[in-house]
């Protein structure tokens, strides 16, 4: 099985209680779909890749406690500490027009409306109402997008770039 064809879901953190529950961070915006009871993720530990079976998952304290089918004792899960849980490539969603998996921005080269090339996405950050793109610009400080519909005008995927108009104060 090749890595490159799964995708982060979440983190492992921590272990949880002594039945072999663990502590995930969620980086996915169908935590409901990839956490709920019979959903089949796999653990990335190093170069391998653990199958694991959702057997309960619930919400504690902004995170997901899951406790998986194959483990019952936090001595089983505790070299999972850290690591990423990831869905193949064939388990994602399809999403509406205009949304996008971030491994699909990651890499993209960013230019102004007026064909300026200011750098490549490095880093999706989402602080709050809008994710915001960081972009690498070539000796400057990095540059910060807010994902809104004044400043991306358009993401090409098959270009491989993104077109923006830059707002007052952005630059």
């Amino acid at each position: 099985m090749e890595k490159n064809h799964y995708y982060h879901v979440g983190r492992i953190v921590n272990t949880h209680g002594i039945r072999g529950e663990v502590k995930v961070v969620s980086i996915t915006d169908f935590a409901d779909e990839r956490f709920k009871q019979g959903a089949s993720l796999m653990i990335e530990k190093g170069d391998q890749l653990v199958p694991v079976t959702v057997e309960q998952a619930r919400p504690h304290k902004g995170m997901q406690l899951l406790k998986f089918a194959e483990y019952d004792n936090i001595n089983d899960v505790e070299p999972f500490r850290n690591c990423f849980l990831s869905v193949a490539e064939d388990q994602q969603q399809p999403l509406e027009d205009g949304a996008y998996y971030y491994h699909q921005i990651i890499g993209l080269q960013v230019e102004t409306t007026d064909g300026r090339p200011l750098g490549k996405i490095k880093e999706i950050m989402a602080p709050g109402a809008n994710d915001v793109w960081v972009v690498e610009r070539p000796n400057k400080k990095d540059l910060l997008l807010p994902v809104i519909k004044d400043v991306i005008k358009k993401v090409d995927l098959d270009e491989q770039k993104v077109i923006v108009e830059l707002m007052e104060g952005l630059e």
